[in-house]
């Protein structure tokens, strides 16, 4: 059996560690933090939206994420909401909603009728807006902590430091530390966020927001929590939100409806994500060494896509070791 240390427990090192359980190997998972709040993946929005996603990505970008909502349904059942995304814009912003249409597809164009069937909460509010069906969306907190019961379930070992583990004995090591990787081409984008909490308006889906200065997305959560995201600032510290921050997504959730005027404000955070030059993520081999890395904004969304591909590159590589060892006996 191959035995795998795998660093970092964010969405892409529980991920990686999945695929290669179901595959038989022995995994270790070093998660210095416990509680997970510490990797960028705690403040995602857990958008499985590959189609909007388009409008600022690369083409790459769908073509990786096409199948994450599967993988993560199949993996954790009853995990992903597929009641897709609502693109919405004010009348003075609809040039926005017409650029934003003219960078991506997988939609269909609404009026104010058809929004009003979808959110009945927004009726009235917006004129019109870009349907994208088959997209869906989960609770990034909830998935990480069911995938990380899943693995304990599989006997994964869980690990606090590297001190605890002696990597030697690892045939594989596959490092998932994100931004705190030794890797030069890395840079810091820093996002933050709110959780919100009111009573007074219902979503079924993620809802973004056009805006040419302050995009915005809301997402739906259980117990009438919304998260509201944006920012997306090209720096790698790690410190709390910003003032200003905190006041551009409040006034830009007030503008997809008033009552979020009135939400209680549960939650601020800011997560570090890790992007390299062109925003694609990276799975890079060095000897014994796998690298999973560069996820960017589309952590949820390209796990699955890299976890595989990872998991591949080590199944093959012993795959063609045995054989090599066979035909040498044989010889």
């Amino acid at each position: 059996m191959v035995s795998v240390l795998v660093k970092g427990a964010g969405v892409a090192g529980l991920t990686v560690a999945y695929e290669l359980r179901i595959r038989g190997a022995e995994v270790t998972i070093v998660e210095p933090y416990p509680d997970g709040k510490a990797a960028a993946s705690w403040y995602a929005g857990g958008m499985l939206a590959p189609w909007c996603e388009r409008e600022s990505a690369e083409q790459t970008v769908v073509e990786l994420g096409l199948r994450s909502a599967d993988w993560w349904e199949a993996t954790l059942p009853g995990s992903v909401t597929r009641k897709g995304t609502l693109v919405i814009a004010s009348s003075r912003d609809a040039k926005d909603l017409d650029r934003f249409g003219s960078r991506t597809s997988g939609f269909v164009h609404i009026g104010d009728e058809a929004i009003s069937l979808l959110e009945p909460d927004l009726a009235g509010a917006f004129q019109k807006g870009l349907f994208f069906e088959s997209e869906a969306h989960l609770s990034p907190r909830a998935a990480l902590f069911e995938l990380k019961t899943k693995l304990v379930a599989f006997s994964t070992r869980f690990e606090t430091s590297l001190d605890n583990v002696e990597a030697s004995r690892f045939d594989w090591i596959v490092d998932c530390t994100g931004i705190a990787a030794a890797d030069t081409e890395l840079r810091g984008v820093r996002g933050e966020m709110l959780i919100l909490r009111t009573k007074d308006i219902q979503l079924a889906r993620p809802v973004r927001l056009l805006h040419p200065r302050f995009p915005l997305y809301v997402v739906p959560r259980p117990d009438h929590m919304f998260m509201v995201g944006a920012t997306m600032i090209e720096s790698d510290a790690d410190g709390p939100i910003t003032a200003r921050s905190i006041m551009e997504l409040l006034n830009a959730a007030y503008g997809v409806h008033p009552a979020f005027g009135e939400a209680e404000v549960i939650e601020t955070g800011a997560g570090v994500r890790p992007a390299y030059p062109d925003n694609l993520p990276r799975v890079v081999k060095s000897g014994n060494i796998i690298s999973i890395n560069g996820l960017y904004r589309h952590g949820f969304l390209l796990a699955p896509t890299m976890a595989k591909k990872a998991a591949d590159m080590i199944v093959k590589e012993r795959s063609m070791h045995h054989e090599t060892h066979r035909e040498r006996r044989s010889a």
